[in-house]
């Protein structure tokens, strides 16, 4: 497999997700539903400073195989890190703020959004 190639990116991501200890970890699909990227992948760590490391390693990783993030939100804080890859969104989280915010039901059903239901 390509190293530019957005499974490989897609792998890196999760591997390093994994690697550290992600709780929970979801690849979504989204590329049919937006165009500001193909996937989103979800996390959860287990502290503040766990959700910072977590998404710390995601920043090493790709940038390793030559994909600096785009942007990367919320490090201060550390209760939702997102980390902006261009064609992936990883959104690394306390459990209770991804169990406030529920992307996951967000995103995998359109319905549950008023501004994304089908016709």
């Amino acid at each position: 497999m390509s190293q530019t190639s957005p499974t490989f990116l897609l792998d890196t991501v999760v591997n390093a997700l994994e690697e550290m200890k992600a709780k929970n970890i979801t690849v979504l699909n989204i590329g049919e539903m937006t165009s500001i990227a193909d996937h989103m992948v979800i996390a959860s760590g287990t502290s503040t400073r766990h959700v910072k490391a977590l998404a710390d390693t995601v920043q090493e990783k790709t940038s390793a195989i030559g994909f600096a993030p785009i942007g990367v939100e919320g490090e201060q804080d550390a209760e939702w890190v997102l980390v902006d890859l261009g064609g992936i969104i990883v959104h690394v989280m306390q459990p209770s703020t991804r169990d406030y915010y529920d992307l996951e039901r967000l995103w995998q059903d359109p319905s549950h959004h008023p501004d994304r239901k089908q016709s």
